[in-house]
Order: C-alpha cells, then sequence, then structure tokens
C-alpha cells in the first residue's frame, strides 16, 4: 500500500493473504477433502481406513470421530469440518460422517452457485431458511420410542452398529448396550437423563466377541493385594477410602537420628501402631472389602489378610466414583468418618484372571447407577475397534431414551427432506430459491453415497427413491444389503432423530461460515498453510498424520 508514493506497511514480513474468489475456492476445496476422506465408510457397505500415528501405532477404524480425530490437519477450514464432527460426536455420538459429508456437499453446490455470480449472502440465507424447513420435515417423520420398547431400542442400535466390524455380533452388543443404558438412566420431572459416563468399558484381549457381557457393578483392572486374602467375598460390605495405608512421609525433608536398639524398637513400633489402628477401623466398621485410591503397605496387607478383608489399591478415581454409584458407598478422606452407613453393598467380589491380567469384579449390585461392560477379543486391534463400535451403540441409545423420538434412517429422511424442499422453493421469491433449491440437492449425498458404496448405481437408486417419496412412501430408503429401495421401519433401520437434526445443524453452520469468508491472512508465524497446489487447491498435500 502506498501514500503519496511512499510505502506503509500494514502486514508483518511473510504474512500470507488471499482474497475474493480464491481465498472461497481454497477453503471449499480443503473442506470437501476432509469430507471426501471419510466418504467411502458410509453405511453398512463402507469400507476402514489404516491410521499409522506419529509414534508408529496403528488404527484400524470406520469411526469417522477416529479418523478426523487422528489427521493432523494444517488448512483453517479443513479445521472447521473437523469441528463438525467433534460436535457430532459429543452431542449423538454417532452420525460424524454424515455431518462431515453434508456439509462437504454443500459447499460443493455453493461453489457452483458461486460461479453463477450468486452473493454468499444469498446462498447463506438460503441455506439456513432450507435447513429450518428439514428440520420441520424431520420432526414430522419421527416416531415416538419408550423406555420398555426393547424390539426398537434393538434396531436402533444395530443400525449403528451395520457399518462397524462388530456388526456381526451386533445382537449381543446390542442388548448389552440397552440393558447399560437402562440400568445408568434417571429419571427426574420427567424427562430422562442417561449419561454414559457411568458406563465403564474394559477390554480384554483373547476369548472371542461371544465372551462379552455386561456387570451389574463395576470391574477393576487391579488384582488382591496379598496372596492370602480370600479370593471371593459373598454378601461384600465395601469400603471406599481415600487415604494411604502406609506411614505418612514427611513433605519436607527430615532426618531421624537413632543411637540405640530401643529407639529403634519404639520407633517400629510407633509405625506398626499407626497401621494397626487403621486396620481396626476398618474391620470395626464390618467391612470385608477395602477399595484404596492410594497405597497399602506390606504390614497393612498383612493384617487384613488375617482378617480376611478383600483389599485393592491405587484404584483411579473415575473407578472410586463409579463404585460408589454401583454400590451405595461413600468415599471417605478419613477413617474417623468410616461407619457401617458409609459401606456400599454387592452380592459378590471376586478375582478373575482374563488374558494375562487380573481383574477384580464387584457384581450383583442392587440398582446401580453404574455398570461395566467387559470386552473380548482375539486381537488388540480388534478389541479397540469393538470400543468404537460399542461407544456409538450406547450413545445412539441413550440419546433414544432422553428423545423417546426415532427416524427411519437409509437416506429416508434425506430424500423426503429433498422433495419437500424442491416444493418449498418455488413458493420463494428472489435468488435464496436457488440455495433451497442447491440444498435439497446437497443432502441427497447421503442416499448417493450408501448406494455408491453398496456397488449400486447411484443415479439408479436415486431416481427410485424419489419416485417412492412422490408416492407417499415417506420411509423408503437404500437397503445396502439387496441393492433395493424399501421402507427402513420394515427393513429395522432406525436413528434417534438426534442424530439426524445435529447432522443438519453442524453441517450448515460450518458450510455458511466457510462460505462467508473472503479474506484469510496468514501469519508466519501462525504456521497457517500456504495455497495449496493445483486448481482451487485442496489437495491431499493440506494435511498429514499426527
Amino acid at each position: 500500500m502506498y501514500a503519496q508514493g511512499q510505502p506503509i506497511i500494514i502486514l508483518k514480513e511473510g504474512t500470507r493473504r488471499e482474497t475474493g474468489r480464491g481465498a472461497q475456492a481454497n477453503n471449499i476445496e480443503a473442506a470437501r477433502t476432509i469430507a471426501n476422506v471419510v466418504k467411502s465408510t458410509l453405511g453398512p457397505r463402507g469400507m476402514d481406513k489404516m491410521l499409522v500415528v506419529a509414534m508408529g501405532d496403528v488404527v484400524i477404524t470406520n469411526d469417522g470421530a477416529t479418523i478426523l480425530k487422528e489427521i493432523d490437519v494444517a488448512h483453517p477450514a479443513a479445521k472447521m469440518i473437523i469441528e463438525v464432527a467433534k460436535t457430532q460426536d459429543n452431542e449423538c455420538g454417532d452420525g460424524t460422517k454424515s455431518a462431515v459429508i453434508l456439509a462437504g456437499e454443500l459447499l460443493r453446490v455453493a461453489q457452483e452457485l458461486l460461479e453463477q455470480h450468486i452473493h454468499a449472502t444469498v446462498i447463506t440465507r438460503g441455506f439456513r431458511l432450507a435447513n429450518q424447513k428439514a428440520q420441520e420435515i424431520l420432526a414430522g417423520m419421527s416416531r415416538p420410542v419408550t423406555p420398555e420398547d426393547t424390539k426398537l431400542l434393538v434396531h436402533v442400535a444395530t443400525t449403528a452398529l451395520a457399518s462397524k466390524i462388530a456388526s456381526a455380533n451386533s445382537e449381543l452388543l446390542s442388548r448389552v448396550a440397552i440393558d447399560a443404558c437402562r440400568a445408568v438412566a434417571d429419571t427426574r420431572d420427567g424427562k430422562t437423563e442417561c449419561d454414559i459416563d457411568n458406563i465403564q468399558v474394559q477390554k480384554s484381549v483373547g476369548g472371542s466377541v461371544g465372551d462379552s457381557r455386561l456387570i451389574q457393578g463395576v470391574l477393576l483392572d487391579k488384582e488382591r493385594v496379598h496372596d492370602a486374602m480370600p479370593h471371593r467375598v459373598k454378601n461384600a460390605k465395601i469400603a471406599l477410602a481415600d487415604l494411604a495405608f502406609e506411614v505418612k512421609k514427611t513433605e519436607v525433608e527430615a532426618k531421624i537420628e537413632i543411637r540405640e536398639p530401643q529407639q529403634l524398637e519404639g520407633f517400629l513400633a510407633q509405625e506398626e501402631h499407626y497401621i494397626r489402628v487403621l486396620v481396626d477401623k476398618v474391620i470395626k466398621s464390618g467391612a470385608n472389602v477395602l477399595v484404596c485410591q492410594k497405597g497399602i503397605d506390606d504390614l497393612a496387607q498383612s493384617y487384613l489378610s488375617k482378617a480376611g478383608i478383600y483389599a485393592v489399591r491405587r484404584a483411579k478415581q473415575s473407578d472410586m466414583e463409579k463404585l460408589a454409584k454401583a454400590t451405595g458407598a461413600r468415599v471417605v478422606s478419613t477413617l474417623d468418618d468410616l461407619n457401617p452407613k458409609a459401606l456400599g453393598a454387592a452380592g459378590e467380589v471376586y478375582e478373575e484372571k482374563l488374558g494375562d491380567d487380573k481383574f477384580t469384579f464387584v457384581t450383583g449390585c442392587k440398582d446401580p447407577k453404574a455398570v461395566s461392560i467387559l470386552l473380548r477379543g482375539g486381537t488388540e486391534h480388534f478389541v479397540e475397534e469393538l470400543e468404537r463400535a460399542l461407544h456409538d451403540t450406547l450413545s445412539v441409545v441413550a440419546v433414544a431414551l432422553e428423545d423417546l423420538k426415532v427416524i427411519p434412517g437409509g437416506g429416508a429422511f434425506h430424500v423426503e427432506a429433498a422433495l419437500g424442499l424442491r416444493d418449498y422453493a418455488t413458493t420463494m421469491g428472489g435468488r435464496e430459491q436457488m440455495a433451497i433449491e442447491a440444498f435439497a440437492e446437497a443432502i441427497e449425498v447421503i442416499p448417493r453415497t450408501l448406494a455408491e458404496n453398496a456397488g449400486l448405481d447411484e443415479i439408479d437408486i436415486l431416481i427410485s427413491l424419489r419416485q417412492a417419496h412422490k408416492k407417499g412412501q415417506k420411509n423408503a430408503g437404500v437397503n445396502a444389503y439387496n441393492g433395493k429401495v424399501e421402507d427402513m421401519v420394515a427393513a429395522h433401520v432406525i436413528e434417534p432423530l438426534r442424530v439426524g437434526r445435529q447432522a443438519l445443524n453442524s453441517a450448515t453452520e460450518a458450510a455458511t461460515m466457510i462460505l462467508r469468508i473472503d479474506d484469510v491472512i496468514a501469519s508466519k508465524s501462525g504456521g497457517g498453510p500456504a495455497a495449496p497446489p493445483g486448481p482451487g487447491g485442496g489437495g491431499m498435500q493440506d494435511f498429514g498424520m499426527g
């Protein structure tokens, strides 16, 4: 910039700036590149991705949130699309791929409108109007579900598992997920809350998926602290202690001088007395199981063993909280607070070896508000992917229990919404009509992608879907297994209402935000990406694995 022939320096040296159509095209292409990464994983016929992260660890998954989390992205617009996946995962636990693919497709049709010289603000206004109308159509397609409707909840769970590696065991995992969510669900003022953080998932390599099971209590990845302790305790009275059963060390450096043998005997006797007092308080409380968040030294272990008490040390704080919810115990920080009222109850506490590790099972809890799921599998990679699949299943069941509303899957809603949006667009004046029609075209990307990933002719499938919906078949969607257009409710392809609603909202918000950017300024120290190579940029060079 110059004033009267003299240069005026505004931006620091090394700062990169891109404006106008170039900035818009670059952002759109970068965002679409991220969407294309997960596109092939959508649906029951979707493929998996192998991710090799920085330390050489390998992750094999088709979970959208995991794929995008492992990608180290440099481009700011691509990061915004990854935020869509994070939001979807936090809100619903499922539908991350649909949300990201929708955002990418909205940007694709928006780019076509930009090339027709339609202003970005007009497009974003049209997209918002279309989203509002689509949400109305979505609500109209929903149907109620009750917490007692096990059959429908199983369909919700198996739909979430359909694209996972664990789909062959979907019946078992669905039942486990439903029972777990029902156990931790809490109804207040007529509203149900289901916090899946109260469901502990413990993995163990070995056995098969069929060995996985729900535990009405808590599973600790800890063993007894002493072999002389009982291996199994029935009618357990459980004490939870957030303190150390060992002599406290001073916080400052201290030195003790012992000049005579009697002094040493007295010092050791005092230590022994201190430990004895701690153990006696546990015995007096009536506890026969002790779970300690801190250490238990050898002397305390010996006393506890002689008293027939099953003890576990260095339990995680999260496990202590779940034990309190499962058994009704109260975590005490001083043994003066330990009394029969502070104890929890469980039908049985026992140690069991699974694979190479020993675990402590706290089972048979009455009305537990925290439960555990034990996952078994032949390999570490398989068990890790099984855990990700179970997380999605737990999330969709929890959402269904909270909202009590479900919708047909398989792209049925997207085609019905597109049909309604095209009719709605004709009632609008101005150029927003074109944006609404483009939105309708964009959301059909879900059934198109489902068909493509199943090896079907996407154009034929889309035509058949549109014909079915024009005839009033609102639940018609893609059956990826037999390649036909069928009633998704009859085919048991059901999703929670919140999954579809959140995917639409997140995708629309991300797309409109990216469209409104016409100036990208990247400082040298900020690490902003240079303009990507190729027309419009946004190639695979824009991100790497981290």
